[in-house]
């Protein structure tokens, strides 16, 4: 896939917007059993932001990932994109991606350009995400934050959103049954909400 046809299946798909979560992977969820509050009811969710963003490379089309540092107080060593909580000093959740993206990674705003948005995802820690697609053509640096992020690397976008590449999952926890997708890119685990994103990616550009 090239980024004009990208940009083309992106734009036919945006008017299938809804709510999606970890669940999604339980075959026995709907769409409509999906709701805005936390899981526990109480407390409104707090609002993110991630960036998926797509390198345009010679050989094809690649997607940025980090891997968290493993003494981080959530998602501690998880396949991530860079993102994070909306601040107050954020003009929109597109200023946090990237905002956050600048911190994490290196990666100059003016350098990429936004290009959509995917389905919000409500993490089970309490956060509704929104993720925001961008591109991105090299030359470009990137400069790990050390603090938050172990490793970043590339993983091919047409392996990334191939179907037959996910997995779903489930484990008990708190005497509950969890789900969860995943995927394999040689030796890195993206499961849970990042995987998530990467199936409604997959259903966006595949028609799904």
């Amino acid at each position: 896939m090239n980024i004009e046809n990208l940009i083309t299946r992106l734009d036919a798909s945006r008017g299938t917007n809804r709510l999606r979560s970890n669940e999604d992977a339980n075959p026995e969820t709907k769409p409509t059993n999906i709701s805005k509050t936390k899981p526990d009811n109480r407390n409104e969710l707090i609002p993110a932001a991630v960036l998926v963003l797509i390198i345009i490379r010679n050989d094809g089309l690649q997607v940025l990932l980090t891997k968290r540092n493993e003494n981080l107080k959530h998602h501690a060593g998880q396949i991530s994109f860079p993102g994070g909580r909306v601040e107050d000093s954020d003009r929109n959740v597109q200023h946090t991606a990237l905002r956050e993206t600048e911190e994490e990674v290196g990666l100059k705003p003016a350098l990429i350009k936004i290009i959509g948005e995917l389905d919000q995802y409500i993490v089970g820690t309490g956060y509704l995400v929104s993720p925001i697609i961008g591109v991105i053509e090299p030359p470009f640096e990137l400069v790990k934050q050390e603090d938050e992020v172990a490793e970043i690397f590339e993983a091919p976008l047409d392996f990334l959103i191939s179907p037959d590449n996910f997995k779903r999952y489930s484990r008990n926890f708190n005497g509950k049954t969890h789900y969860h997708f995943a995927i394999t890119w040689e030796n890195h685990f993206i499961w849970g909400a990042t995987a998530g994103m990467l199936r409604n990616l997959s259903d966006r550009l595949l028609y799904q």
